[in-house]
């Protein structure tokens, strides 16, 4: 009995963990319409103009976690700081998931 309460318990955690990963997902529909104000620097696609970063093709983690540091101030560079600190988690994933696909 003891063992089938456990196998329950484990399969509700990993469904809730699920349920949750696709909330958290980004919308690359809604990335590319809230990346406008990133094309002065990073180009229209994320390509990179001049010594600007390219952006095109980051995977969504990477990206992500950029973001949240320039959120946070563990990643100097004052333009970006106060771009992300604007940005909910949200809109972070949905740049995300957009700027994977380029």
């Amino acid at each position: 009995m003891n063992n089938k309460i456990g196998w329950s318990v484990c399969v509700s955690i990993v469904l809730f963990l699920l349920s949750n990963t696709v909330f958290a997902a980004g919308d690359a529909v809604a990335g590319k319409e809230k990346s406008t104000v990133c094309t002065s620097c990073h180009g229209v696609n994320g390509e990179g103009i001049e010594s600007k970063t390219k952006i095109a093709g980051l995977s969504i983690g990477k990206f992500s976690a950029a973001m949240q540091a320039y959120k946070k101030g563990e990643r100097d560079h004052a333009m970006m700081q106060m771009f992300a600190k604007k940005l909910n988690d949200q809109d972070i994933e949905d740049l995300a998931a957009y700027y994977a696909t380029k």
